[in-house]
């Protein structure tokens, strides 16, 4: 009391900010999926534990930890009288909630089935699915952070132990999104209206958002305006493409990874599993390439791809295929035709098993497009050639890795084809594409936790990593070279880094050191500690050449470090200048010493957006379904709700009925007071007189 100055100290004294991850609208071409609350104005309900509650006879602000979401979600489908009284939804952050639970994936049981390249689309590649993150909530839900899970549960646990039945904690939702107030409750209404913006990278985004920085007990909310940078896709080419050559007939060799993933809750999609150990095994492959001699003497062009906005409808792999057919400035030095064979590295953090850590090459089995096949020869006889030889060079390089205990093995013909990938893409858009898919499971995912907050560094191993990176390297080594005389001596001087692996988890998976890591700091700025790789939305119409404040912490990153990798020093010159760009330069780690390296690198950024998106005039507009294209037939278009501000806070407040009852009460006593006041002046006056 002693500190109360101002309105404000006030107010910090009787409301309590609640940091946490707020689940958001997301719209599609046909409707919506997410959270939001129901109108125009704030929810506030009062607080009561799901475990405690059987029937709500009034809109609550429901308390429950992670054993029970499904079986929350799962009522609120089938009880529409429970559903109508849930005002909002407070989930727990609990420590080592992974090992407690079996798995927790509200991802579908076939994510983004209706692309995959085959007829058996009710396959369960995620049997533990829910599909929860799929459908419409009219409600607010946020994950608490572990901080405030404690101060909410010790909360919980006063109220249900107090006997002042007149007093209620309540939680106050501020998660209000415009296609809600607008009513633009699909992707080409709410672009028309301008209440949402599409997925994808890259343009700088200008929002409002609440910044809550807590000091002992006491909560303050700042309100915030910033340009917040998104992801884009990148590539880079080993070694660089002389694009000044008339000479650029080398038959490609694509290696794909995808950085982004998906989660019920926005901010908190870390995917160490699906797909960062990928995309982690991928880079440190390329280190181990890097350092490798005589590399522009190989025969084939290797050439990495690291794809984002895949979990929504493939945005980047789409994209990246229709630039390439537009020759634009973003894929200069690549040609569709001269692709032979696109590798990618799945998810490879979850193959160790008794020592011994085994991936599966998955192919297309030469599979006809939404035709039933019936497997009746060997699945290595049906596959194309090039796939082929890409299990021929994983057997090789398995050989140069058997004394590490690592092994490939072919994916069962009991799958109904690749799993949910990229590769998906490729092979809708041309049928006879050569494919192969590296993953650490067979059969159904390893990950239980797919497209969940809880897929973070406890469901990964590094040396699972470490063993994935060494097989790509060593592969791609294989196949780019095109030697028959290689000799286990030159595949095993192609060693991967530990160290690299380890620091890579740390810096794109952890918040201490994340992206403050030395590592990262090396190369760029970044703008956060704590790594998301949430797709992100799209302002304006994309560029090839962002400017490095339009694109995020993640991708730059990845461009500089691929650049660095890939790169050959550029004559003399060494600090970045108006000349670098000029025959091949780049100029990497410019943000650290605002002077940077001069290198030749073929490295560029890919936008990542729908394919039926145009920006025209100032806005985007959707485009007609075009029957040539497959999956733009297919595209959902998906895009997401702006809001004002996010914000959660608690606080305590009294029963109506009480607060009238304490003001009549006042009133009485006011009244008897008066009469009092009366009859006491009258008996002293009269007392007086006869005195």
């Amino acid at each position: 009391m002693n500190s109360m100055e101002s309105v404000p100290d006030l107010q910090k004294s009787m409301y309590m900010v609640v940091d946490g991850y707020p689940c958001v609208r997301l719209i599609n071409i046909s409707g919506e999926i997410g959270c939001s609350n129901p109108g125009r104005d704030k929810v506030v309900a009062p607080i009561v534990e799901y475990k405690n509650t059987k029937e709500l006879t009034q809109p609550s602000a429901i308390f429950l930890s992670m054993d029970d979401v499904e079986g929350f979600f799962s009522r609120i489908s089938k009880d529409s009288v429970f559903a109508s009284n849930v005002g909002g939804v407070l989930v727990k952050s609990e420590d080592g909630i992974v090992n407690k639970l079996k798995g927790f994936s509200p991802a579908q049981k076939f994510p983004q089935a209706q692309f995959a390249p085959y007829a058996n689309t009710t396959y369960e590649w995620n049997p533990i699915g829910s599909g929860i993150m799929w459908k419409s909530y009219n409600f607010p839900v946020f994950l608490l952070s572990e901080s405030s899970t404690s101060t909410l549960q010790e909360i919980a646990t006063k109220t249900d132990k107090t006997d002042k039945a007149y007093i209620t904690n309540v939680a106050e939702f501020d998660l209000v999104m415009q296609t809600t107030k607008v009513g633009t409750h699909d992707s080409e209404s709410c672009l028309r209206e301008e209440t949402c913006l599409p997925l994808g990278g890259y343009r700088q985004c200008h929002f409002s958002f609440l910044v809550h920085l807590r000091h002992k007990s006491v909560g303050l909310v700042v309100l915030v305006t910033i340009v917040n940078p998104w992801q884009g896709s990148v590539w880079s080419a080993l070694p660089p493409i002389n694009s000044s050559s008339s000479n650029q007939s080398k038959p490609i060799i694509l290696a794909v990874a995808s950085m982004d993933a998906a989660s019920f809750f926005r901010d908190k999609s870390l995917g160490a599993e699906s797909p960062i150990s990928g995309v982690i095994s991928l880079l440190a492959a390329v280190d181990a390439l890097s350092h490798m001699d005589g590399l522009e003497d190989l025969t084939k062009q290797l050439v990495f791809l690291v794809f984002t906005g895949e979990a929504w409808g493939y945005l980047g792999s789409r994209r990246f295929l229709l630039e390439l057919d537009q020759q634009s400035d973003a894929v200069y030095g690549l040609n569709s035709t001269l692709i032979e064979l696109v590798m990618e590295i799945g998810s490879t953090g979850r193959s160790l098993s008794q020592g011994n850590k085994t991936f599966f090459a998955h192919t297309e089995f030469g599979v006809a497009f939404c035709l039933p096949v019936v497997f009746e020869t060997d699945t290595k006889d049906m596959v194309s050639s090039g796939a082929n030889e890409a299990f021929d060079a994983l057997k090789l390089a398995q050989e140069s890795l058997k004394s590490e205990g690592v092994t490939i093995a072919a994916a069962s013909s009991s799958n109904p084809g690749i799993p949910p990938s990229s590769l998906m893409t490729f092979l809708r858009k041309n049928s006879s594409t050569s494919g192969i898919v590296l993953e650490d499971f067979d059969t159904i995912f390893s990950n239980k936790f797919y497209q969940s907050h809880l897929d973070d560094t406890s469901n990964i191993n590094s040396s699972s990593i470490v063993a994935a990176a060494s097989l790509v390297a060593r592969t791609l080594y294989v196949l780019a070279s095109n030697s028959k005389d290689l000799t286990s001596s030159s595949l095993e001087s192609i060693n991967v880094n530990t160290t690299l692996v380890e620091e890579l988890i740390s810096c794109m998976l952890d918040c201490n050191p994340g992206l403050s890591c030395e590592l990262v700091e090396s190369y760029i700025s970044s703008k956060d500690t704590c790594p998301s790789h949430y797709v992100g939305v799209v302002l304006g119409e994309p560029s090839s050449t962002p400017y490095p404040d339009q694109v995020d912490d993640i991708s730059r990153f990845l461009w500089n470090f691929l650049a660095d990798r890939t790169s050959i020093p550029k004559g003399n010159t060494t600090v970045c200048s108006q000349d670098c760009g000029k025959k091949g330069g780049v100029c990497i780690r410019a943000e650290t010493d605002q002077k940077g390296v001069c290198v030749i690198s073929t490295t560029r950024y890919v936008p990542a957006y729908s394919t039926r998106l145009k920006f025209d005039s100032g806005t985007w507009i959707v485009l007609p379904p075009n029957s040539s294209d497959p999956m733009g037939v297919l595209d959902p278009v998906w895009t997401e709700s702006n809001w004002n501000t996010i914000g959660l806070r608690v606080y305590t407040v009294q029963d109506a009925a009480y607060d009238r009852l304490v003001l009549l009460s006042g009133i009485t006593v006011t009244a008897f007071a008066y009469f009092a006041i009366v009859l006491t002046r009258a008996y002293v006056t009269k007392a007086l007189k006869q005195d």
